[in-house]
C-alpha cells in the first residue's frame, strides 16, 4: 500500500470499526471527513517509518473523550490540524509525517484526514492495532517512551501544551482537560523520531486494517467461504451467539461505562456479561471469564455482520461475539500490567485465547 485514496476509505473504516472493539468512537463521521480530505487534498502517501531520515519528527492524531459524546457531538475538523500544529509549535520542529496511535474507531481514519490537509504521509504503523481507553495503554510506554509534551485542541481554537513527568500523569492531565472542553477534543502525544517508531511501533497496523476490513465485507457479501477465510487470517474464535437482555450505560471520569448482559440464541442455557470501558473489555460466559484484556471482543450484528460500537448496541440486538488476538508486539514484558484486567480493576487473571 503506497498511497490512500477515497476509494480506501470503506474498507478501512470497516476493519477500523472491527478494531476498535466496541470504542475508538463511531468511525462514520471519520469515514466522511476522511473521504472529502482526500477529495479535497489528494491521496496520501503511505510511508513505512525505517524509511524516513531516522531523526524526522513524528507526530500523532487522535480524538480524545467518551464515545457516546463523540457520537453527538460533531467533529468542527478543525482541531486535529490545530492540536499538531500546537504540539510542533511547542517543539520547535515541523513533523515529516503523521501516524495514528490507534487503529481502531475514528482514530485510524482521523489521522489520514489531517495527513492530506497537511500534505503529509502517513506512517504504516500504530501503537495499539486496536483501541485502549487511555492514553498511556501503549507498546510505547512499555518500551519507555513519553507520551508528553503532548496537546488537546477543542473546536472552539482553544489548545494547551502538557510537559509530564510519566505516561499516567499524561493521562490525567489530557482527561482533566477534555472533560472541561467538552468531552471530545483532539490529542497529539507521543512525539517521537522515525527511529523510535521504526523500532517500538506496531508497524503495518494500516495495511492490516484494510486487509481485515476486506475480509469481513467479504463476509457481508455473502461471498463462499468467506466466515471461515475471516476467521482463520485474524485468528478469530466464535464465542458465543446471543440477545442483548441488559445493557447499563453510565458516562464516568471522561469515560464511558457499561455493563451488557447477553442470553444464549443457540438453545443453551447460558449467559455472557460483557465490561465495557469505552471498549469491550472482558466477557465472562456463566461468571467465567472466557474472553480478556489485550485480546479483542468484538460484537458483529448475526445478520449483516456489520460490527456494533458501544454506544449503538441496543437492548434486543441480536450479536455474534468472537474474540480476536492482540498484536504479538503486546506480548513482552509488563503487558498485563499495562493492559490486563487488573489494569482495569478487574481481579482477574489474562485467558488465552485458545483457552
Amino acid at each position: 500500500m503506497e498511497t490512500l485514496t477515497a476509494d480506501d476509505i470503506e474498507a478501512l473504516c470497516l476493519g477500523a470499526t472491527l478494531l476498535g472493539t466496541g470504542g475508538g468512537g463511531d468511525p462514520y463521521i471519520a469515514k466522511l471527513v476522511a473521504h472529502q480530505a482526500l477529495e479535497t487534498y489528494g491521496p496520501v502517501k503511505v510511508v513505512n517509518a525505517a524509511d524516513l531520515p531516522p531523526e524526522a519528527l513524528v507526530l500523532t492524531t487522535a480524538v480524545i473523550g467518551a464515545p457516546t459524546v463523540i457520537l453527538e457531538k460533531i467533529p468542527a475538523g478543525t482541531e486535529y490540524v490545530a492540536g499538531v500544529k500546537a504540539l510542533a509549535s511547542y517543539l520547535g520542529k515541523e513533523p515529516a509525517a503523521i501516524m495514528p496511535i490507534e487503529v481502531g474507531g475514528c482514530n485510524t481514519l482521523l489521522p489520514i484526514a489531517t495527513a492530506a490537509e497537511m500534505s503529509l504521509p502517513i506512517v504504516n504503523a500504530d501503537s495499539m492495532r486496536r483501541a485502549f481507553p487511555q492514553i498511556e495503554m501503549t507498546v510505547f510506554t512499555l518500551a519507555g517512551l513519553p507520551a508528553g509534551p503532548l496537546s488537546v485542541a477543542d473546536e472552539k481554537g482553544n489548545q494547551c501544551v502538557f510537559e509530564t513527568t510519566t505516561n499516567h500523569v499524561a493521562e490525567t492531565l489530557a482527561r482533566t482537560a477534555v472533560i472541561q472542553l467538552g468531552l471530545a477534543n483532539s490529542i497529539s502525544c507521543y512525539p517521537l523520531t522515525a527511529a523510535q517508531v521504526a523500532q517500538h511501533a506496531i508497524q503495518g497496523s494500516l495495511t492490516y486494517c484494510m486487509e481485515v476490513g476486506r475480509l469481513l465485507q467479504d463476509v457481508k457479501d455473502g461471498n463462499n467461504g468467506a466466515w471461515e477465510r475471516f476467521l482463520s487470517e485474524s485468528g478469530s474464535r466464535e464465542f458465543f451467539t446471543g440477545k442483548v437482555m441488559d445493557l447499563d450505560r453510565r458516562t464516568t471520569d471522561g469515560f464511558a461505562r457499561s455493563t451488557v448482559i447477553l442470553e444464549d440464541l443457540d438453545g443453551h442455557d447460558a449467559t455472557m456479561r460483557i465490561e465495557v470501558q469505552n471498549e469491550n473489555l472482558i466477557a465472562f460466559l456463566d461468571g467465567e471469564p472466557t474472553i480478556t484484556t489485550p485480546n479483542l471482543i468484538c460484537l458483529l450484528d448475526c445478520e449483516t455482520f456489520e460490527p456494533i460500537t458501544t454506544e449503538a448496541l441496543a437492548y434486543g440486538n441480536r450479536v455474534l461475539v468472537i474474540g480476536m488476538p492482540c498484536a504479538p508486539e503486546w506480548h513482552q514484558e509488563g503487558m498485563l500490567d499495562l493492559v490486563g484486567p487488573r489494569a482495569f480493576g478487574y481481579d482477574i487473571d489474562f485467558v488465552e485465547l485458545s483457552a
